[in-house]
Order: C-alpha cells, then sequence, then structure tokens
C-alpha cells in the first residue's frame, strides 16, 4: 500500500498530502486495503482540450481537467480553478478533500474540482470566457446539477459560473440555474455566498478559541492570502475585535504591530491590485508572516505553504486553513509536536460548500432565503461540525484534522458500503 500512504520529506505535493492524511484516517477506522483503494481512487476523471482563439485571431490551446473523487453521497461538488500550475493530481487532492469536506459538515454531496491551465491575468475577458464556454461544453457529458455542480476558484469568479450556467443551459434548451453555485444573484445567486468561505473560516476560528476559554477580540492574527477569501477574512475578524497585524497576497505583505487599519487596505488594493506598497505598515514577506510572533495564523492562499521547515517557525497558537492544502503531512507533525491547534481545511473553509448547498437548494426550489437567515444557517452548520470534531478529537485522543478525516472518511465509507457495489 506504499502508493496510498505517507509522504517523504520531499515528496510534498498536494496530492501526496491528501493520500497520506486518507492514509492516517483508515488506519484509525481499521479499514480494509480494498476499502482505501476505493476511497483514494477517484470516480471519474476528464481531461480534454481547450482551444482558444484569441482577440488578435492567434490560436492557443491549454489543457482543461474535471475530476469527480466520489458520489456516494450525492452528486460530486467542486469549484473551476485557472491557474498556470494546474495539473491533474492537484484536481485530484482538491476532488478528495470536497469529498471528506463535504461529509464533515453533512452537506449531500461529494468531491469534485476542475481547472484549466491558463494565467487568467494574461487574457481579457471576452478571452476568458470563451476559454470558459468551450471547456464547459467539452465536460458537459460528467456535469449537471444531479451531476457535477461547480463553483468559484483561485482565478474564476461569479461570472465565469454565470458563463457556464448559460452554456449548460443554452444546450438544454431552458435555464438551469442549479449547475453552478457562486453566481451573480441575478441570475439565481444566493444572497452571502460571496463571504461565506470567510465567514465560516471566522466561525471555526471562533469555536477553535472557544474550547480554550479565549474570545476573538482577545487575540492577534495574521493573514497570508488577500484574495476573496483572505481579505474577507481580515475584515470579518477585525469587526469581531481582533488585532489583524499582518496580511499579504503573492507579490509580498504588510504588517503594523497595533493593528492594520483594513478598511484603508481594502481602498489601497482595490486601487492598485495588492497589499505592497501600503502605506499604513511596514513591508515584510510571506515567510516572514507565518512565523510572526501573533495568537493566530491564517494561511488563505495556495497549498503546501506551511511545509515541515516553514511550521517549525510557527509561533501562533492556532493555524485555521482558510486555504485548501496549506498544510503538508509533515509540517502537520511539526506543528502538533509543538502543540500547536490546527483546525483543519475540511472543516475551517467549508463555510463556501455550506452555502453552495444553500444556494443549490433554493435554485431548485426557485425559493430564495434572506441573507440572515443564510448567515444563521451557516454559523448552525459550521458550530456544529465544529462540536462534532472537537469530541471526537477529544475522545480517541487526536488531533483535530484526525478527527475531522475520521468522521468525514467514515461518512463516506459508509455510503459506499450501504449501497454495496455494483456487479
Amino acid at each position: 500500500m506504499t502508493d496510498l500512504t505517507a509522504e517523504t520529506p520531499q515528496q510534498t505535493t498536494p496530492l501526496a498530502t491528501a493520500k497520506a492524511q486518507l492514509a492516517g484516517a483508515v488506519e484509525i477506522l481499521g479499514y480494509t486495503e480494498g476499502l482505501h483503494r476505493m476511497l483514494a481512487t477517484p470516480r471519474r476523471e476528464m481531461n480534454v482540450a481547450v482551444p482558444l482563439r484569441r482577440d488578435d485571431g492567434q490560436i492557443e490551446l491549454f489543457t482543461g481537467y474535471r475530476v469527480q473523487h466520489n458520489i456516494s453521497r450525492g452528486p460530486a461538488k467542486g469549484g473551476l480553478r485557472y491557474s498556470a500550475g494546474v495539473d491533474v493530481d492537484e484536481v485530484r487532492a482538491l476532488a478528495m478533500w470536497m469529498t471528506w469536506k463535504c461529509a464533515v459538515v453533512d452537506v449531500p454531496y461529494g468531491g469534485a474540482k476542475g481547472g484549466v491551465t491558463i494565467d487568467p491575468r494574461l487574457y481579457s475577458q471576452a478571452e476568458l470566457e470563451r476559454v470558459t464556454r468551450r471547456y464547459t461544453s467539452e465536460i458537459m457529458p460528467i456535469i449537471g446539477p444531479e451531476r457535477d455542480i461547480m463553483a468559484p476558484d483561485i482565478g474564476t469568479n461569479e461570472q465565469t459560473m454565470a458563463w457556464v450556467m448559460d452554456t449548460y443551459s443554452v444546450n438544454q434548451g431552458y435555464t438551469i440555474p442549479a449547475v453552478t453555485t457562486g453566481k451573480p444573484l441575478a441570475v439565481g445567486g444566493s444572497l452571502g455566498r460571496a463571504t461565506a468561505t470567510s465567514r465560516g473560516v471566522v466561525h471555526a476560528a471562533a469555536a477553535a478559541l472557544g474550547d480554550a476559554g479565549v474570545q476573538l477580540r482577545e487575540v492577534s492574527a495574521a493573514v497570508q492570502g488577500f484574495g476573496k477569501v483572505g481579505s474577507h477574512a481580515s475584515r470579518f475578524l477585525h469587526d469581531a475585535g481582533t488585532r489583524v497585524v499582518a496580511v499579504s497576497d503573492e507579490q509580498g505583505g504588510v504588517m503594523r504591530s497595533e493593528g492594520l487599519d483594513i478598511a484603508a487596505l481594502e481602498r489601497h488594493v482595490l486601487t492598485t491590485g495588492t497589499v505592497v506598497g501600503f502605506d499604513g505598515g511596514e513591508a515584510i514577506d510571506n515567510k516572514e508572516l507565518l512565523a510572526l510572533d501573533v495568537d493566530l495564523l491564517i494561511p488563505a492562499a495556495v497549498e503546501g505553504v506551511l511545509d515541515a521547515e516553514a511550521a517549525g517557525r510557527v509561533k501562533a497558537r492556532w493555524v485555521v486553513e482558510a486555504a485548501n492544502g496549506p498544510t503538508t503531512h509533515e509540517g502537520d507533525r511539526v506543528l502538533a509536536e509543538r502543540g500547536v491547534v490546527v483546525v483543519p481545511d475540511i472543516l475551517a473553509n467549508a463555510g463556501g460548500v455550506v452555502v453552495s448547498y444553500f444556494e443549490w437548494v433554493q435554485a431548485n426550489q426557485a425559493y430564495w432565503w434572506t441573507e440572515r437567515e443564510i448567515e444563521d444557517r451557516l454559523e448552525h452548520r459550521m458550530v456544529t461540525a465544529h462540536r462534532a470534531v472537537a469530541a471526537v478529537a477529544t475522545a480517541e485522543g487526536i488531533s483535530l484534522r484526525d478527527a475531522a478525516l475520521t468522521i468525514g472518511v467514515r461518512r463516506v465509507a459508509e455510503a459506499h458500503q450501504i449501497r454495496g457495489l455494483y456487479p
């Protein structure tokens, strides 16, 4: 079973981390090798060619992926990522994490993920629309509101989801809002969806701190990543009284020990596109941010930033994973040895899929909830999931990550076993 288990120090890819995490849960649960292999292997994968006619008439060719890791508990669900670094192994890892995430917060989905190997910053809006529509048309046989529902991810947004929804709907002959989530409100989106992941992160942080008798207004925080998730999380933390002392993006970071003016920083980013150059603090880089002497560290950027070396420099008492897979398997071990409490991604950033589920339900019913209803239901789901994970961690003497994985993997395995194997 060596291909399904632990990661070596040199093997810190997202897929290696995801497989190592699954292997740990399987060992705790005592599952057989056959069941382990079923849980580790994607149910369905599609790789497609995505040609693009540029605005100047030149032709470029990209590769697109859609991986459906598991559909035992319901239709597949997962984001669509546009990034120059996307490959099929990254998509496989993200799809696997989505499977456990959906199960941990008990929404009736399996995990999926999609990606196109493209840097969206280098292409016009019209070119990105053509890429999106071609990608959607190529994977159309395996998506749909009862098959596989897409959402935004890195490099995509609510406009991307509108294009996907429209392309799918035009080909089916009628409007089908439930084929995507994270859409604009005007075409069937949900109130609260744009900030749902960030709100969920803050709910998860508050719950974890609360287990130690600490409140958000009593702590300092650093946020790595100031995109869709990190920027909103920074603002919600600030509004809750947390002293947000540092944030960063891919170009660099900014720090102020007394706390940053988040509203002013947001205005600066809106004007310049980066936190770099903000005059309300001093410049730092991403590595320095991870090692700052703060209470709460929120990695909200990309996978693998907290490897063994970076984890050894973390001074925070709590790490709340707003990104998918920010901590490698070895990094997780180092943090555990140093007594750092890690609230894992499959719990901490599940707010997005929770409200995506709400959006899907509303679209299927053609009945829309208020923003207060959305936020109350989101908080209830996040707090309930945290309590279940914390209870297992305490009862079994394991980490929050192992507890969350154990819950998620067990729920998926139970669905496998109850449904049985088709002959």
